[in-house]
């Protein structure tokens, strides 16, 4: 019908990243005022405001009970926050090293454990920045797109390229 149900109005700068929980009860909005909102898509209103990242937060995502969400933020941190509480409960801000040099600095993944905190690998391959990141739905496989114009498919398992999908002649933003 094309009719607005809600306008949400609360951020003081662009939202550039959205998400709906899997119950498609709350809407998640990230924004370059460097926080992020919940909002109940029934009432319309204001669920919790997250602050915490010190800059624009330019990604977010639920998982997939919707308990949780994640954001990452243009000052280079991702948080993991209780969608109940809106408290954060996980912050990882360091890239991990190996014994001489930073490890691929931009142009690569960096997989978390979200609860432990703990570096479980890093997926390489691309040759310029990495600029979306996703799971599939059974958690099976991970999806990346770049810069460099290429998207990936790894294996969530075995942490191995399982697809290189290339042919576009500029980068790719979003992958899903």
């Amino acid at each position: 019908t094309g009719k607005c149900y809600h306008t949400f109005r609360g951020h003081s700068a662009e939202i550039v990243c959205l998400s709906f929980n899997p119950q498609s009860t709350l809407l998640a909005t990230g924004s370059m005022d460097t926080t992020a909102k919940l909002w109940d898509l029934e009432k319309g209103e204001e669920v919790a405001t997250l602050n915490g990242h010190s800059a624009e937060i330019i990604a977010l995502s639920f998982n997939t009970t919707g308990d949780r969400i994640i954001t990452g933020s243009f000052d280079h941190t991702v948080a993991v926050w209780d969608v109940g509480t809106g408290r954060e409960q996980n912050l990882f801000n360091k890239m991990p090293t190996n014994n001489d040099a930073t490890v691929c600095p931009c142009l690569c993944v960096q997989l978390w454990d979200a609860v432990t905190g703990t570096h479980i690998a890093t997926l390489a391959g691309h040759s310029k920045e990495v600029l979306d990141v996703c799971f599939d739905y059974a958690g099976q496989r991970i999806a990346t797109a770049s810069a460099d114009g290429s998207a990936r498919v790894y294996n969530a398992g075995t942490k191995q390229c399982i697809a290189k999908l290339e042919g576009h002649e500029d980068e790719i933003s979003k992958v899903s």
